[in-house]
């Protein structure tokens, strides 16, 4: 079996990869306890947040016990899902929010609908938390050191000095 491909990494970017990821997993068990404290769980739709981010928990483990290119891809995976998940959850929870205000008030219409509906019951804006999650553990998978690179994807992240931890400052100009 052939050994993943490796690239060198600053330590900078070493240490924000690590930090991004320390973000991720406690927005991950922080937003898991959150659900499962206020009764996240009436049916499937509800519990769909919660098993993605006990999957992304787990694809988290994963990659950081065997950094491989397959379990960071496992993470991009769940991080996409998270993304998606919670902008689906942001329509959901306004969708509930303006049924029940036209339930409640038929002839509410416009603006005030549209105010009555984002100040609802339901946090509407609550699942873009889960999506901004996802983007953070996007980018702290951003060209792992386990994935390497594409051919031909240009020169790897090695800095041009020794004395140099910034990753931008230690690359190449294109032209």
């Amino acid at each position: 079996m052939n050994a993943a491909p490796q690239t060198v990494e600053s330590s900078a970017f070493q240490r924000l990869r690590r930090f991004l990821s320390g973000v991720v997993v406690l927005g991950v068990l922080g937003m898991g306890a959150e659900l499962l404290l206020i009764g996240h769980t009436d049916g499937p739709d509800q519990l769909v947040p919660v098993a993605l981010l006990l999957v992304a928990a787990l694809a988290l483990g994963w990659s950081v016990v065997r950094p491989r290119p397959m379990t960071v891809w496992g993470v991009r995976v769940a991080m996409t899902a998270l993304v998606t998940s919670g902008l689906v959850g942001v329509v959901l929870h306004y969708r509930g929010n303006e049924a029940f205000e036209l339930e409640m008030y038929p002839t509410l219409s416009g603006a005030g609908l549209a105010y009555e509906t984002l100040t609802g019951a339901t946090p509407v804006l609550a699942p873009g938390s889960m999506a901004l999650l996802g983007l953070v553990g996007l980018a702290a998978t951003y060209r792992h050191p386990a994935v390497g690179r594409a051919p031909g994807a240009g020169p790897a992240d090695v800095p041009d000095s020794a004395d140099s931890d910034d990753p931008i400052e230690s690359e190449e100009d294109p032209s």
